[in-house]
């Protein structure tokens, strides 16, 4: 049987890099996979692929900084599809420079994307668990970062922090209703996201790319390794197959010891 057999997951930032390759793991595993992303065109792109493949997807594209965006596109997925099972909220960007040099509309804007991200979708999945009575599960991506604190990146060491307080709130609500609720913390992974942080380093620290990543990424890893979209996956996998309320409010760290809290 399956893990997730007929489960219901509704992935944000899915059409690429880490919440593409959660997608991958629980269609794998029985899901039935919603492809959200604020690119549509790339969600469908996705959700096609997936299909060719014999896995059942549902594409749609969605801000989840939009209150009505994120309420029409869980709704219409849960209609669609009988429900929402599980939230991946994974959907994020990244902007790096010193305290001194963010504009308050820079910091907004982490700060909306990774927060009021992570509560709208929240939200609007909560009300479709509670009401179907079959429990849930709540995955927030957040990172290392959640625990430890980099240079440069102050908008988001602050959001990452608060997504472990979101989800240790919706551990104790949710309990009652059988939704737990719970946080992934990568190190870091070649993503997009982190190959387009690689030169911003180098020129803000003043050291090459390669020295970025040795010096700085990997620095307080055991190996000197990235963490890879397949550990996350495993991970994503795990908080949404486990079958009780003991393991809930919990933020689990995955980056080669990097981080050992």
């Amino acid at each position: 049987m399956s893990k997730l057999e007929g489960k219901v997951a509704f992935i944000t930032g899915a059409a690429s890099g880490i919440g593409r390759q959660i997608a991958e793991r629980y269609a794998r595993e029985g899901a039935i996979v919603v492809i959200a992303d604020m690119n549509e065109g790339a969600a469908h792109e996705t959700a096609q692929r997936f299909a060719d493949k014999g896995w059942r997807t549902f594409a749609v594209g969605v801000d989840v900084t939009d209150e009505e965006q994120v309420d029409r596109a869980v709704d219409l997925a849960a209609r669609e599809l009988g429900g929402i099972d599980i939230l991946v909220s994974n959907a994020g960007i990244q902007i790096v420079k010193p305290v001194e040099e963010f504009s308050l509309s820079e910091w907004k804007k982490m700060l909306s994307i990774q927060l009021d991200g992570a509560f709208l979708t929240t939200r609007a999945a909560l009300r479709h668990m509670y009401a179907a009575g079959k429990g849930g599960s709540i995955i927030y991506m957040g990172s290392v970062h959640s625990k430890e604190a980099s240079l440069l990146k102050a908008p988001y060491v602050t959001a990452k922090h608060g997504l472990i307080g979101l989800a240790k709130v919706i551990a104790k609500e949710g309990a009652k209703h059988g939704v737990r609720a719970n946080v992934i913390c990568p190190g870091f992974v070649r993503t997009p996201l982190v190959d387009k942080q690689i030169p911003e380093q180098a020129r803000a620290l003043n050291l090459s790319e390669e020295d970025v990543i040795r010096k700085v990424m990997l620095k307080e890893t055991v190996d000197g390794e990235f963490t890879t979209l397949d550990d996350v996956a495993e991970v994503a996998l795990l908080f949404a197959s486990f079958p009780s309320n003991a393991l809930t409010g919990q933020s689990l760290v995955v980056s080669h010891g990097w981080s050992m809290h």
